[in-house]
Formats: C-alpha cells, sequence, structure tokens
C-alpha cells in the first residue's frame, strides 16, 4: 500500500491547483481520478481568470427574459421541467440570494478571494512551466441594449469600491479593441486586469503533470471508494491501495456521490453546459473571450479554434445530450463575429457543480476528521482553483489562511 500526506480526489484544476499547493507546503500527495487530469468539467470552460464577477449568475427579475426562458426561446437557459421541480427549492434559495443584501455580501466575499486569482495562476503557472496558455488581454463584456447594459451597472458599483478597473466602450471603442465585432449598436465593458487562457484542459494537465515532476503521484482511481483506515483515508487505484493521513474532495459534480456515503448533504446543483470550436474565419481574428451577456454564451479564442460556449442547461447530470443551446448561441453569435465552419462533429458537454449562494466550499468536512473538502465552484472554478487550492492546504497545515475562510465553510449552511 502507498502511504502519502494527502490523497487529492479529482484531477481536474480544483484538484490539481490543491496538490501542488500542497507541495508547496511540503507533503506528500496523491492525485486519483477515474479518467486523465483536465478531461471533465476543467476541459471545456471558457478559460477566464476573473477580476470581476462580483455579481453571481442569480434569478433572472425582467419578465420579458423569463418569459424567453419559459418558452425556450432564449439560448441562457434550457431546461428539463422534471429536472425544475426536483430543484425548485435550490431556485427558491436562488432568488433570496438575488436580494441586494445578498449581493453586497456575495461581492465583498468574492472579491478577497478573485483579487489573488491572477497572481496564485502565476505561481503555480511558473512551477508547471505553462506560462504559455496564458493571456493578459482582458474580456469584454457585450450589451446589445440599453436596459441590459444600464441592469449591469452593480457590477460596475462593485468594481469601483473594490478597485477593479474596467473601461465603458461605445460602438468605435469596441472596434478599436476588436476590428472583427459586429457591434454598431452594442455597448461594452472591458475588464483589462482578467486573464485568460488558450486551453484550460492544457492548463490543468500541466499542473497535474507538476504534481507527479514535484514527486507526487498520479492514479486511476474511484473516489466513491474511499474509506477508513488506520485512522486515515483508503482508496484502491489502478496500481493498488493508496493510503493518506488525510483526503480532499475536489470532485465537483460527482462529490455528492462520495459524500452521501458519509452522511454528508450539501444542498448543490449542477448546471449542464456545451461547446463547440469554430475554424478561424479569413481576415478575422479574435484575441479576448467576449461574452454576450444578454444571449449567455461566450466566444473565446482556444487552440482549437473559437470556442462557443452556451449558458446554463437545468437537466440532471447523467442524461443523454441535448445540445439544442449551441444552435440557439450560433444564431446570435454570426450576428456579431463571422465565425467559420465547425472544428468538431459534436459538441463537447460538461457539469458546473453550483450552490444558490454562487460559492464553493472549502473547509474540513462535519464530524469527519482528515477529511477535507473542495468543491462547487460553479463558474469560477478555474478562476478560483488555485486560490482555494492554496486556503485548503494552509488549513491543513494548520497555518493561518491568507484569507478568511469563513464565507466558504461547510458549516454555513
Amino acid at each position: 500500500m502507498q502511504s502519502v500526506d494527502v490523497i487529492v480526489l479529482g484531477a481536474g484544476i480544483v484538484g490539481a491547483s490543491t496538490a501542488l499547493q500542497l507541495q508547496r507546503k511540503g507533503l506528500d500527495v496523491a492525485l486519483i481520478d477515474r479518467r486523465q487530469p483536465g478531461e471533465e468539467t476543467s476541459y471545456g470552460n471558457a478559460g477566464i481568470i476573473e477580476r470581476n464577477g462580483f455579481v453571481p449568475i442569480g434569478f433572472p427579475e425582467e419578465w420579458r427574459f423569463l418569459l424567453d426562458i419559459a418558452l425556450k426561446r432564449s439560448p441562457a437557459v434550457n431546461y428539463d421541467m422534471k429536472t425544475l421541480l426536483r430543484i425548485a427549492p435550490w431556485l427558491r434559495a436562488l432568488k433570496r440570494q438575488s436580494s441586494r443584501p445578498a449581493l453586497q455580501r456575495f461581492a465583498h466575499a468574492i472579491d478577497s478571494f478573485e483579487r489573488q486569482a491572477v497572481a496564485e495562476h502565476q505561481v503555480l503557472a511558473g512551477l508547471a512551466a505553462c506560462e504559455k496558455f496564458y493571456r493578459k488581454t482582458g474580456w469584454l463584456h457585450l450589451y446589445r441594449s440599453e436596459p441590459a447594459y444600464r441592469a449591469a451597472e452593480i457590477e460596475r458599483h462593485f468594481a469601483r469600491i473594490f478597485g477593479a478597473e474596467y473601461q465603458e466602450l461605445g460602438p468605435l471603442e469596441i472596434n478599436e479593441l476588436e476590428p472583427a465585432l459586429m457591434a454598431d449598436t452594442c455597448q461594452g465593458v472591458y475588464w483589462p486586469d482578467s486573464q485568460s487562457v488558450s486551453s484550460p484542459g492544457g492548463v490543468t494537465k500541466a499542473f497535474a503533470k507538476a504534481v507527479v515532476d514535484r514527486g507526487g503521484h498520479l492514479y486511476l482511481g474511484d473516489a466513491r471508494r474511499l474509506s477508513r483506515s488506520r485512522g486515515g483515508w483508503a482508496v484502491a487505484t489502478d496500481r493498488g491501495p493508496v493510503w493518506g493521513r488525510a483526503a480532499v474532495v475536489c470532485l465537483g459534480p460527482w462529490a455528492p456521490d462520495l459524500l452521501k456515503t458519509f452522511g454528508l448533504r450539501f444542498p448543490m446543483i449542477v448546471k449542464r453546459g456545451y461547446h463547440l470550436h469554430y475554424k478561424h474565419p479569413p481576415n478575422a481574428t479574435l484575441t479576448r473571450p467576449v461574452v454576450d451577456m444578454e444571449h449567455g454564451y461566450v466566444l473565446t479564442p482556444m487552440e482549437k479554434g473559437i470556442r462557443l460556449t452556451t449558458g446554463i442547461e437545468f437537466r440532471d447530470r447523467d442524461a443523454p445530450p441535448s445540445p439544442v443551446q449551441i444552435g440557439k448561441a450560433l444564431e446570435r453569435a454570426k450576428e456579431i463575429f463571422p465565425l467559420g465552419p465547425p472544428a468538431e462533429s459534436e459538441p463537447w458537454m460538461g457539469a458546473r457543480p453550483c450552490f444558490a449562494d454562487s460559492l464553493p466550499v472549502t473547509g474540513a468536512a462535519p464530524g469527519e476528521a482528515g477529511l477535507w473538502l473542495n468543491f462547487g465552484h460553479g463558474h469560477v472554478g478555474f478562476t478560483l482553483g488555485p486560490v482555494t487550492g492554496r486556503l485548503i492546504a494552509e488549513m491543513i497545515t494548520g497555518q493561518d489562511p491568507f484569507v478568511d475562510p469563513g464565507p466558504l465553510s461547510p458549516n454555513r449552511f
């Protein structure tokens, strides 16, 4: 049996970051996943490291938007009615979290973490020698209507409070930034302090490789087989059992599958999403991610082409794909950018683990000595993986956390 200090379950961006941060504290680490690193949720996102994000994706209030969602006309949201009924308590909690006091609490909490995100990414990217993936080009929010632009003023309000730089752009300034965008009737907000990457999966794989290169261990194994053993934790892998004094659950959408075996339940749901790459059109370039704020999709340049990521799908995590949002988003995307033909035959589908308060769970598992939790990052897992990885590493080693972990406590529910 291989013995280590800490077993990290899940080799996405959160798990790989956690393993690297634990190694920085001098601990011996085993990183375990059923697949190779970076091939699930961490593969398919838009690759943003946000320095904005002061307002989470909340419950919509505008009746026209709600009607478009109900009639399935909006590319921002798709749903299965049985799933909506099942997650009704979560949706009610989301509505409560969309109140002004709740938004203020969220903004103050997320600022303390996101202001560290770029720096922590840079530290781990240096250890993993994968700086080539990173771009310091910011990202652009587009608004097609004046009401949508005014509604987003609350984001800019918090940005001014917390010192996050932004620039308000008209159509001419948008085209100076991205000449290929057809944005004659749009307004924009440019967030220069955010960064992006050309391959989120590539970054995650590089982080995991760095764990091995620095003396750690990478195994294939089923996290659901984690069990108590000799005062610590053990799990079977492709190369035999592994034992650790502590274990960290970084399983994202699959965390409940393991935790329920220990009687631990958290009010988390899964939002599904899709992406498809399109070839770069001739004589048109895109140098940074662009999000259509009213239609919920993102266009971002990646190694495989321009990635079109969809909005939210409320459907069971393991249900067959239903990628109707790709077609709807594509129609809207072609109105603002001349996408080339698809670079892939089928859309990719993934799942985001989401709490109604839009914050992850990071801390000690209630009632389970030596078991730690770091999951539920929602739409900002790529942004916060290195930050919460450092936070959990400091808590495991008994150091003073570099940010207040209180807002992410597993006991807050």
